[in-house]
C-alpha cells in the first residue's frame, strides 16, 4: 500500500521503522534535509525534501495514487493543512497528529468533519489513557483492551517468589478456579505462545487474557492484586501529565506534579485547580522527600528526557514506592531501564505507531474480516489482534480443535453479544464474533491468515 508521512521526527521515524516493516511502499516528507537524509539511509523509502503542505511537493509524492497520508509534523496547524491538502489532491485517506488541548476538545469533531479526516491522533492522550488504565490496576505491568473492555490482557513479571513458579498452564484453571488464559509468555529474550504443557518459571513476563472480573479474581487468588492507586506524583508537567491529572481527579486521586519552568508550573495551577502544583526540580532528592514520596501508591515520571525519568523513576522505586511508570522513547534507553529493575515504561511513539500500524492494516485488508485493534506485546516481541468476523466456511462455526493454525499463534478470547468466551477446544466462532488472537513471529491482516 503507498502510504505517505509528513515529519520524519522521532515519532515519523518510529511509524516509517513500522510501515516499512508491514511492507508498505513509503514516501517521507520533511523539511529537514539532514532527517531526511538519515531516514532514507536507515530504511526502503522515497524521500523528498520540502514542506508537507506545499502542494507541488505532494504533487512530487504522487499523493493522488496514495491510498494514505499520514500527517505528524511538531506544528497541528500543518499537519490539519497537509491532510487538507492531499485530500483535495487525491489521497484516500488522511490522518493528523493533533497534540494542542485547545483542538481536542469540542472543536476536535467539527475540524475532522471540515477536514475530511480519517483520524486524528494524539500521543500525549494515547499515553495519558495507558497510563490510567495501569494506575487504576498496578499489578500490571501494561494493560490493553478489546472490544468495549469486554477483554482485557495484562502482563506482569513473575518476582522470584511467584507462586507461579514452577506451575504447568494446564493446572491453572483448576487450582485457581478462574476463568483466564496465559496466552503469551517472553523469558530472557525469547517468546513462547505456550500450550497447556508449558511450566512457568520466575522472572518470566506473562500475559493473561480474561474478562476484567476474571482477571482481578484470578489476582487476587493469587496474592498479586495491589489496591488502586489514590495518590499519584508526576514528574513533569508535559500535556500527557495534564492528560493524566485530569483523568486521576476524576477518580477522587490525589495529585501532585513537579514542573521545574514556573511558566507551565503557573498553567497547570490555572487549568488543574483540585492538584497540587509543586514549582521546582524533580532531579532533586531533597525535593521529592520533602514533597511526600515515601508516602505514595504512585510515581510518573513524565519529563522531555528519558534519561532523568529513568534516573528518577529508580530513586523512587529504592525509596519502596509501590508503583513506578517512567516515559521512556528511546528504544535503547528502554532496554538498559528494564535491565536496571524498572518494569513498567510507557512509549508515546510506540503506542501511535501501533495505532497507525493497525488502522493501516485495516485499510489493506479487503476480506471478509479485518483488524479492529492491534497492540504490540512483549516489548514488541508479540501482537494481540482483534477482528469482527463475518462468514467463513473456513473459520466459522467449527470447532476450534479442529482449526490449523500457523505456528506460534493463539486464539486468545472471544466476545460475543458483550459476552468473554475463554476458549476450549469445542468452541466455534460465529458471524459478527469479535476474535482476539495472539501471534508471535507473525503478521495478521486477516483473521483468516491464521489458518495454515
Amino acid at each position: 500500500m503507498k502510504i505517505i508521512l509528513v515529519g520524519c521526527g522521532k515519532i515519523g521515524t518510529t511509524i516509517v521503522e513500522s510501515l516499512v516493516a508491514e511492507g508498505h511502499d513509503i514516501v517521507a516528507i520533511d523539511s529537514d534535509p539532514a532527517l531526511l537524509a538519515e531516514i532514507t539511509n536507515i530504511y526502503d523509502v522515497m524521500g523528498i525534501c520540502g514542506n508537507g503542505a506545499d502542494s507541488d511537493i505532494l504533487l512530487e509524492a504522487d499523493v493522488s495514487k496514495a491510498e494514505l497520508l499520514i500527517a505528524v509534523t511538531g506544528s497541528d496547524e500543518l499537519n490539519m493543512l497537509s491532510c487538507f491538502i492531499a485530500r483535495r489532491l487525491g489521497a484516500q485517506n488522511t490522518i493528523a497528529r493533533i497534540r494542542n488541548p485547545e483542538y481536542n476538545d469540542k472543536s476536535l469533531g467539527f475540524l475532522r468533519k471540515e477536514l475530511e479526516l480519517s483520524m486524528s491522533i494524539n500521543p500525549d492522550l494515547l499515553a495519558a489513557h495507558e497510563l490510567f488504565n495501569i494506575l487504576k490496576f498496578p499489578s500490571a505491568l501494561k494493560i490493553e483492551t478489546f472490544s468495549r473492555r469486554n477483554l482485557e490482557m495484562v502482563e506482569l513479571r513473575l518476582k522470584p517468589d511467584s507462586v507461579l513458579d514452577g506451575v504447568k498452564l494446564n493446572e491453572l484453571r483448576d487450582k485457581y478456579r478462574a476463568k483466564v488464559l496465559i496466552c503469551c509468555v517472553k523469558r530472557g529474550d525469547q517468546v513462547f505462545i505456550p500450550d497447556g504443557n508449558f511450566t512457568l518459571r520466575s522472572d518470566d513476563r506473562i500475559g493473561i487474557t480474561a474478562s476484567p472480573t476474571e482477571i482481578h479474581k484470578f489476582l487476587r487468588g493469587l496474592g498479586l492484586l495491589q489496591k488502586q492507586a489514590r495518590s499519584v506524583m508526576l514528574l513533569g508537567g508535559s500535556r500527557t501529565a495534564r492528560y493524566l491529572a485530569e483523568m486521576l481527579i476524576g477518580i477522587g486521586c490525589h495529585v501532585k506534579i513537579v514542573e521545574q519552568d514556573e511558566r507551565v508550573a503557573t498553567e497547570l495551577c490555572e487549568a488543574l485547580p483540585d492538584a497540587v502544583i509543586i514549582h521546582g526540580d524533580g532531579a532533586r532528592q531533597e525535593l521529592l522527600l520533602e514533597e511526600g514520596l515515601r508516602s505514595l501508591d504512585a510515581f510518573v515520571s513524565l519529563t522531555n528526557m528519558d534519561e532523568e525519568n529513568i534516573l528518577t523513576s529508580i530513586f523512587a522505586s529504592s525509596q519502596n514506592v509501590p508503583k513506578v511508570i517512567a516515559k521512556v522513547n528511546r528504544d535503547e534507553l528502554g532496554a538498559m531501564a528494564e535491565k536496571l529493575g524498572l518494569d513498567t515504561l510507557v512509549s508515546p511513539k510506540r503506542i501511535m505507531a501501533d495505532v497507525l500500524v493497525s488502522y493501516a492494516r485495516a485499510l489493506q485488508n479487503s476480506l471478509g474480516s479485518s483488524v479492529e485493534t492491534l497492540y504490540k506485546l512483549m516489548e514488541g516481541d508479540a501482537e494481540a489482534l482483534e477482528f469482527k468476523v463475518k462468514a467463513d466456511p473456513r473459520l466459522t462455526n467449527v470447532p476450534l480443535k479442529e482449526l490449523s493454525l500457523k505456528p506460534g499463534t493463539l486464539i486468545a478470547g472471544i466476545i460475543r453479544d458483550r459476552k468473554t468466551i475463554i476458549p476450549g477446544g469445542n468452541d466455534v466462532i460465529l458471524p459478527d464474533d469479535r476474535v482476539v488472537i495472539v501471534a508471535a513471529g507473525q503478521r495478521f491482516s486477516d483473521l483468516s491468515d491464521i489458518l495454515r
